[in-house]
């Protein structure tokens, strides 16, 4: 089997601290390589994976501000559409751009919807040929037939369980009403503990208005875009982590990192974390600022090694490389018939 997978170039693959999408591509690249699959990588091509790595970025364009990612973005597609008939499926994870492009593919195209960041993409969706995968069943857009969902996995040797955990609460991902941070900070000064934010910030407006003034390097301190060991650090010594939303989050990957870590989850009760966090296994789903508060102490005195066991057996990387598999060879046999 010869797979194409049509990563992102907001940020290298893997990332070197933020990059959701990036860090799914990557593992898929790898674990599919490890079960004898050809694959061709095409990301960044500052990249390092052990597929053959393709493209024509030559760095993030997140990364750089002389690149207009627009374009980047729309030269990286047709490069890969251009080679698609050397393929036996292309497996795309850009968004909606080379759906536009879809029947030009010329092998047929499977499309891994990480999220709908504007309903109004969705056109192109449902004219495409591509066929599609959701991350959860939350997400799954009532207009689209879906092949399968297959939740994220994750490397769960880049996430070690941490014996020793502190008090304090951190709340991770990028700063943006979306995520709601201004809510883990309200929740963290009424229950009286630390918390330390990571992640970029994605909209400074909300970060001048509603995060920093709050940030004073005791209480509250924010550490900026955090990877690598120090994000597995991070979540791993936490007491809990918050995980408000002010929208319905596609999945959740720092979640998932987090409990594999063995730290529980408090997050509101919206897209997919009723099917990533285990109520009152791994943590608690809420559904405002006051019922975070009074889930926080059930939460810290969850059986930590149990959190750690449960999310990496549900959510390994193997996990997913198998589920998208069964979704290569479905899509094979039935172009055979």
């Amino acid at each position: 089997m010869k797979v194409a997978l049509l990563g992102p170039v907001a940020w290298r693959t893997p990332p070197r601290a933020y990059g959701p999408w990036e860090v799914v591509v990557s593992l898929l690249a790898e674990g599919l390589v490890a079960r004898g699959v050809d694959v061709t990588l095409f990301a960044t091509l500052d990249s390092q994976t052990s597929a053959k790595l393709d493209g024509v970025s030559p760095v993030p364009y997140a990364e750089n501000p002389d690149l207009d990612g627009r374009v980047w973005e729309a030269m990286h597609a047709s490069y890969c559409l251009e080679r698609s008939g050397e393929f036996d499926i292309v497996h795309n994870h850009l968004d909606w751009l080379p759906l536009a492009m879809s029947r030009l593919c010329r092998a047929p195209m499977l499309t891994t919807i990480h999220g709908f960041g504007d309903r109004r993409i969705l056109p192109a969706y449902q004219r495409s040929t591509s066929a599609f995968v959701s991350i959860s069943d939350a997400d799954r857009a009532p207009e689209l037939s879906y092949l399968a969902t297959v939740h994220h996995g994750i490397d769960t040797s880049a996430w070690p369980y941490e014996p020793d955990p502190g008090d304090a609460l951190v709340a991770f991902g990028r700063i943006h009403p979306d995520k709601a941070t201004a809510d883990a900070i309200k929740i963290a000064q009424r229950v009286g503990r630390r918390l330390i934010i990571g992640g970029p910030v994605q909209d400074e407006a909300y970060y001048a208005e509603r995060v920093a003034p709050h940030v004073d390097g005791d209480q509250i301190t924010y550490l900026g875009n955090v990877g690598g060991p120090d994000r597995a650090r991070l979540l791993g010594q936490a007491a809990a982590l918050l995980h408000p939303l002010g929208f319905d989050e596609p999945f959740g990957l720092s979640v998932v990192a987090a409990m594999a870590c063995n730290t529980p989850v408090v997050g509101y009760r919206r897209g997919a974390l009723p099917e990533t966090v285990s109520d009152g296994v791994t943590g608690y789903l809420v559904d405002n600022v006051d019922g975070a508060v009074a889930a926080l102490p059930r939460a810290v005195a969850l059986d930590r090694a149990r959190v750690a066991a449960v999310t990496r057996e549900r959510f390994s990387a193997d996990r997913m490389i198998s589920g998208y598999l069964a979704v290569y060879e479905r899509m094979l046999s039935a172009r055979e018939k």
